[in-house]
Order: C-alpha cells, then sequence, then structure tokens
C-alpha cells in the first residue's frame, strides 16, 4: 500500500525561481507540487484542496511570507497544521519575529541549494506525518525497599 502524496504548494514572485524549485521539489514522487503566482491564488485553492506545506518569499514585494502567514493562520477553511517555510535574502532580529509572530515554522536563507529546500521540505513532511512521542511512565520502586532489587528468593532460615 503506498503513501499519500503531500501537497506542497510553492508562492515565489520570481517565475524563474518559482519554476526551479517547483521543478526540484515535483522530482521527488512523494509530494505534488502548486506553483502559484499570487497570494489570492493560493488562498483560493488552500480552500478547496488541503495542502500539507507552503513555501513563500520572505523577500517579495506583492506577497511577502510573513503577511501570507498571518492571512493563512487567520482563515478558517486553511488546516491550522499547515506548515510554512520561507525563504529569505537576509534576517535580522525585526524581521525574525516578524516571521515567529506570523506563524512561520522554518525560515531559509538565499542563496541556497534547491536540494536542500527539498530535504527541509521532506524532513518537515516526516515530523509532522509521525506520531507524537509517548512519555515514559514513571515505576515506583519504593515498594523495593532501598537500592536493593531481590532477584532471587532468600533461602530458608536465612534472612
Amino acid at each position: 500500500m503506498s503513501q499519500p502524496l503531500k501537497t506542497v504548494a510553492v508562492l515565489i514572485a520570481n517565475p524563474a525561481l518559482s519554476s526551479i524549485l517547483a521543478t526540484t521539489l515535483a522530482a521527488s514522487p512523494a509530494l505534488r507540487v502548486r506553483p502559484f503566482e499570487s497570494e489570492l491564488a493560493l488562498r483560493s485553492y488552500l480552500r478547496l484542496a488541503p495542502a500539507q506545506l507552503v513555501v513563500a518569499d520572505l523577500d517579495g514585494d506583492a506577497a511577502r511570507a510573513d503577511e501570507v502567514a498571518r492571512h493563512l493562520r487567520a482563515e478558517a477553511d486553511v488546516p491550522s497544521r499547515l506548515q510554512i517555510i520561507a525563504l529569505a535574502g537576509s534576517l535580522d532580529a525585526e524581521r525574525r519575529r516578524a516571521a515567529q509572530a506570523a506563524g512561520i515554522d522554518e525560515i531559509i536563507l538565499k542563496p541556497m541549494s534547491p536540494r536542500y529546500l527539498l530535504e527541509r521540505v521532506l524532513a518537515r513532511l516526516r515530523r509532522a506525518a509521525s506520531p507524537p512521542l509517548r512519555r515514559r511512565e514513571r515505576h515506583d520502586w519504593s515498594a523495593f525497599g532501598d537500592n536493593v532489587v531481590p532477584l532471587f528468593p532468600a533461602p530458608a532460615g536465612r534472612l
């Protein structure tokens, strides 16, 4: 039985970069990639079809990743488990705080290899798909006394 394909939406203002990233991500047999040219198109698509991850540009003029993330997190039709990866040319403390406040899950600095983006996308999707770790139950060993745990019964007549 094969795993269902994970949908990744790509919203990058630069058509050449968008094409390169979408092609690289589409090379993975586990991913279905949907490139978008505008935030409106992305939001309309997400209302109709689920996506697991969005890749957006933090440097874009029309659709900055922090604004897109803020709008997507506010939408009732978009699942809250949607992950967002932002690409940024540079990152200062103010932009980092704005990205965190908007709900961006990860920021990757440009220039980066498209293969690196593919690795990060797959890692995020694997982490989201894995069940949460169970906490181990803590046993109360004080019933055995102090630090000695009897492995063999005491011989008869000896204590």
